[in-house]
């Protein structure tokens, strides 16, 4: 076989960053093999073609490595070719290249170059499809001589005119199809990957900037090798035809396959890889166009907020109204009042998390915190549009930390996050807009009974009587039983009265369980229940955030 030239030292040393430089050229060759490329805008449907094509490698490959032997159901493809747009008669030019030049013998790059000409009017993608359909044809019809040949008469006088009779011999022959099986494997992974690639959507990506500019850049070559190896492949093939008593592979054939493969093989895992590259871009292109979609609708003026919600959720997506015992405290009040103070509004959860890390033991978080919500969630965790996400991340500021979104029912957001006013609050503060946080922030004064009157019920009882009221926290117990003990001494000696109320410790609720155990057994004080001890240190996060801002 005649070998192009390879990339000469200047050209390897300007690509550097490609690891499989044996399979490419020189600029001599790479312009011989673009000259022949011609487009005159012509359609084949290569989708089906390849279809085809695979389907009857499949019913081929399997078997070399195994018996030789085999069924081909001829229902199994159901693809119709009827009309590929003279894609018939280029294949049936290239069986015919193929079978001439190669049971002569011929050079197969001449016989390359001859199959590129033959194709110049055709896309890269359509070149290679075809090639392969070609080759699938004679190998097909060589295969199902030999298969059938013992059990059908017509097949085994066709096998006697040809003096085919691998049958016999496919213990010598298997080292040689082991190495074609794994050569035509690869072949028809590159021609997949020519084929993704030429059929990329030109909406998302553009051939002309990285990374589907790089990929095409090596299109040409790799279009090089499939037609080339599907030469080689027919050539050794045809080989078998008429040699009847002499099965024997020399070496070098061996090496031509085994070289082919490799090659091929390299060049799969270069193309799979830019073809990663090109998806990646096309999914963040799409995600951005979404993402401006969603952006518009959510900042135009909407005759209601359906079609907000819609893009949020997605057209299929259900949300639940789960009706259970348990509830989340800390919005289950303000939830609820809403009803007895003639308010009509409702509450959705949306759970914002990274799909990419999505196991087990989060669907289970997922599915506890969506049991104990008494308002709408989704369904499923996938519900929420990747758009929607980075609108959320982006414009409102999501990061970790939970936030209420409000939106009127035209669908306009009237606060990025309510949930400050609605700890504060309540439903005194609806329809939970900006203007009504900012009014409220000026107009309400900060008051003990505002920020614990709804966790301390005695609070009005202690007030009325003129009593001392101390809130303290902590997590040492050695401490906090000093502490209290000795306040209560001070009152006593003064003759005032006092209470005491244990609030806990943010972010440290084991400990905090622990030690409100101990203050109730060696009755140190008043101690609050879980929900109360949260809500306590988030109510005063929230009135030091809104503090701030009144500054």
């Amino acid at each position: 076989m005649a070998r192009p030239t390879p990339v000469s030292s200047s050209s390897k040393t300007s690509q550097q960053s490609m690891r499989n430089e044996h399979w490419m050229f020189d600029d001599a060759m790479n312009e011989r093999i673009r000259s022949t490329h011609v487009p005159d805008g012509r359609v084949v449907d290569v989708t089906s073609v390849l279809q085809v094509t695979r389907n009857v490698l499949r019913h081929i490959i399997p078997n070399i490595n195994l018996s030789m032997n085999g069924h081909i159901d001829a229902s199994d493809d159901q693809t119709n070719l009827s009309a590929v747009d003279g894609a018939h008669d280029a294949l049936h030019k290239i069986c015919c290249e193929l079978s001439c030049k190669c049971s002569r013998g011929s050079d197969a790059h001449a016989t390359t170059m001859a199959i590129f000409n033959m194709l110049s009017s055709y896309s890269w993608g359509a070149k290679v499809v075809l090639a392969l359909a070609a080759f699938a044809a004679n190998f097909g019809e060589f295969w199902l001589i030999a298969q059938l040949c013992t059990s059908n008469s017509l097949a085994k006088s066709v096998a006697l005119l040809k003096q085919l009779d691998i049958l016999e011999h496919s213990q010598t022959l298997k080292t040689h199809f082991d190495a074609l099986s794994k050569l035509v494997n690869a072949m028809v992974d590159v021609t997949k990957c020519i084929v993704e690639l030429t059929e990329l959507p030109s909406k998302y990506i553009s051939i002309d900037e990285p990374p589907l500019s790089t990929a095409m850049a090596h299109i040409h070559t790799a279009t090089y090798w499939i037609i080339s190896s599907v030469v080689v492949c027919t050539r050794q093939i045809t080989s078998l035809v008429g040699m009847r008593h002499e099965f024997t592979t020399s070496t070098s054939e061996a090496w031509e396959l085994s070289s082919l493969a490799h090659k091929v093989s390299s060049i799969h895992e270069h193309l799979q890889s830019r073809l990663h590259l090109c998806y990646e871009r096309i999914d963040e292109n799409k995600l951005m166009e979404a993402f401006e979609h969603f952006k518009r609708t959510i900042e135009t003026p909407q005759v209601d907020n359906l079609m907000i919600l819609q893009n949020i959720f997605g057209k299929e997506e259900s949300l639940l109204n789960p009706n259970r015992a348990e509830e989340i405290w800390v919005l289950e009040d303000v939830y609820k009042e809403r009803v007895s103070s003639g308010l009509n509004y409702e509450i959705i959860w949306l759970p914002v998390m990274d799909r990419t890390t999505w196991n087990d033991g989060y669907q289970e978080k997922f599915s506890t915190l969506q049991s104990i919500m008494s308002w709408y969630t989704v369904s499923h965790h996938v519900a929420i549009e990747p758009a929607v996400i980075k609108y959320i991340r982006e414009e409102w500021g999501f990061v970790k930390k939970p936030i209420a979104v409000t939106l009127n029912p035209q669908g306009k957001v009237l606060c990025p996050n309510a949930l400050n006013m609605m700890w504060i609050w309540g439903n005194s503060a609806f329809p939970f807009s900006s203007e009504k946080e900012e009014s409220f922030r000026k107009a309400k004064p900060w008051t003990l009974d505002l920020l614990v009157g709804r966790l301390e019920p005695n609070l009005p009882t202690w007030v009325s009587q003129q009593k001392v009221v101390c809130f303290y926290g902590g997590v040492k117990i050695e401490w906090i039983e000093s502490f209290t003990i000795a306040t209560k001494g001070v009152a006593n000696a003064l003759d005032i009265g006092i209470e005491m109320v244990y609030v806990g410790k943010k972010n440290a609720r084991e400990r905090v369980q622990k030690i409100t155990g101990l203050i109730k057994e060696k009755e140190l004080s008043h101690a609050w229940e879980d929900d109360n001890v949260w809500f306590f240190w988030n109510l005063l996060e929230s009135m030091f955030v809104g503090a701030e801002c009144n500054k």
